[in-house]
């Protein structure tokens, strides 16, 4: 380990993964080293219209670039590796991450045109990177893909543990076991602090092994006497594989639908974590060719998302697959709270197209089980690591809170537990932790191609165009007299139909040619002036009229 500089602390905080699901971002500081635990990005809220994605603001990392030593990655899901795109491009730094999570990554930077530029660093569970004064190592647990790892950070202050996602699995569907032996022996040496996922502490007991759930397709795959249809995360390659054993169990074959599902299943059959037969898998125009009995479609679609295959497959919008009536679907997921009416709509059209749906609370535990440890294994990660503080982190505040009360009933001490939110700092130095100063955090949206050229006023824009609408204002003036030559003419949208309210816009014309005359009796003849006032009168007559209030645009030209 680093010899210890007295005047230099230990930092930790999240730009992003606290207080929130996804964008997860994590980082270590120490002196003029610092390390950055996953890259991810997060589904927009319903507010943020017309967003595509959400990653975190890296202000603070840019800020100081020179200081950062790489990304490690834990594992292969969207929201840990979605950011790596947009942040890459800002800071080129190294990515570390085992052989799936790169074979995803490198998927993502080589539609981004960063492939060629990055440098990327294969680990496994035995690895250990120096940088600068930090050790890296890392530990094998489970979660819904391979592959996935914990992080053991040495630092000159002490050893920081961050868990990853995580379950305690006993029965894996891919043989790899969580290194319960590793994880212990971390512990043994003394671990100063431990950042460690919440997800599910709101959930008592454990968490159900992924075994379980291939028994339950098995059986549904035999009663069905037609196609099954299952849609679940891409990036879920355990159940993909499930789905997989099922079929060859039940003589199906197999058509995959959805970009990302047909993406994942390539990169990981290519890297030999998925074991699919020869033969096993048919294009999607061969399906009606086979017997209704023989076939299996996978596909995305579990989240209700509206551009989904099994979203299209069930408005019967989809080029190449139909529902029939007497197909079984599966919907092998639970919802992420916000999904629950797209899925709900989803399923309305299934059942309309006369298909057989398996999902909600019910099926769901037969078809699904969680990638994330409950309240048993939260503790159990607690006691093997016995850590001095401990920050729960990757989760919805409520669940950020509950992880903090097991952390007390395991004995760590109240005080020695931090909850923080984005860009909130825990300043570690001689062994004493504090809350320290802020970092710059948030988010950044991405609309289209732009990066964070959508802010709160673009959004405020947008949120008021789509309830009230807006109306244009055009008005021709001499440059002579200020008279006015032409208009005003009022252009509607989204706010009335014009032909059947063309007393309110008579009037509105009146209000507008009014206010116009009297500012140039006045010898007001600046144009913002001009605008604010029209804005203005025009704004309180509207809102008497119809208690509405459209965006107001007055274009003044002089002639």
């Amino acid at each position: 380990m680093s010899k210890k500089n007295n005047q230099d602390k230990l930092l930790i905080f999240a730009l992003g993964g606290v207080s929130e699901i996804g964008k997860n971002m994590y980082v270590i500081q120490y002196g003029n080293d610092i390390v950055v635990v996953d890259s991810g990005l997060k589904f927009p809220e319903e507010d943020m219209l017309g967003i595509d994605i959400v990653i975190p603001d890296i202000t603070y990392l840019t800020d100081n670039r020179d200081k950062v030593r790489g990304i490690l990655i834990t594992h292969g899901h969207e929201d840990h590796i979605g950011g790596l795109p947009y942040v890459l491009k800002h800071l080129n730094v190294p990515v570390y991450g085992t052989k799936l999570t790169l074979g995803l990554i490198e998927g993502k930077l080589k539609e981004a045109g960063l492939l060629g530029e990055t440098k990327r660093i294969l680990i496994n569970a035995d690895s250990e990177i120096q940088l600068g004064a930090i050790r890296a190592s890392f530990f094998k647990t489970n979660h819904s893909i391979p592959d996935s790892v914990g992080v053991c950070l040495d630092t000159p202050e002490g050893t920081v543990v961050h868990t990853g996602d995580f379950k305690f699995d006993h029965t894996p569907v891919n043989n790899q076991y969580a290194d319960l032996q590793r994880i212990a022996e971390i512990g043994k040496k003394g671990v100063l602090a431990l950042l460690s996922d919440s997800t599910n502490a709101e959930r008592p007991g454990f968490t159900p092994s992924e075994a379980n759930v291939g028994d339950a397709l098995e059986d549904i795959f035999r009663k069905s006497t037609q196609r099954v249809v299952v849609a679940t995360f891409a990036s879920n390659v355990h159940r993909i594989q499930q789905i997989i054993n099922a079929s060859i169990a039940t003589r199906r074959k197999i058509a995959v639908v959805g970009r990302s599902m047909v993406n994942v299943v390539n990169i990981a059959s290519e890297l030999g974590y998925l074991d699919i037969p020869e033969g096993m898998i048919i294009e999607p125009e061969e399906v009606n060719k086979l017997a209704a009995d023989r076939v299996v479609i996978l596909c995305t679609g579990s989240q209700g998302e509206p551009m989904s295959a099994l979203t299209r497959m069930a408005r019967s919008t989809h080029r190449k697959v139909d529902i029939l009536p007497g197909d079984t679907v599966i919907i092998a997921a639970t919802p992420i709270p916000g999904n629950e009416k797209y899925v709900g709509r989803t399923v309305d059209e299934l059942y309309k197209l006369g298909a057989n749906v398996i999902w909600g609370p019910g099926s769901v535990s037969r078809v699904h089980v969680s990638g994330h440890g409950s309240q048993e294994e939260l503790k159990l990660m607690l006691n093997l690591i016995r850590p001095k503080y401990f920050i729960p982190i990757h989760g919805e505040y409520r669940m950020l809170r509950m992880h903090a009360q097991l952390g007390e009933a395991v004995g760590i001490e109240k005080e020695n537990i931090f909850i923080i939110d984005i860009g909130d700092t825990v300043e570690i130095q001689n062994g004493a932790a504090r809350k320290g100063s802020k970092v710059p955090a948030g988010n950044v949206l991405i609309d289209g191609l732009g990066v964070g050229d959508v802010g709160n006023i673009v959004l405020r824009d947008r949120k008021l165009l789509s309830q009230d609408g807006i109306l244009v204002v055009v008005v021709t003036l001499s440059k002579q007299d200020g008279t006015i030559l032409s208009g005003p003419d009022i252009i509607s949208r989204g706010f009335v139909y014009v032909r059947e309210s063309e007393g309110l816009l008579d009037e509105a014309n009146r209000i507008v040619t009014t206010t116009l005359n009297k500012l140039m009796n006045d010898n007001v003849n600046e144009w913002a002036s001009l605008k604010t006032n029209v804005k203005d009168a025009l704004g309180r007559f509207l809102y008497e009229q119809t208690r509405r209030r459209p965006m107001i645009l007055p274009i003044i030209m002089e002639v």
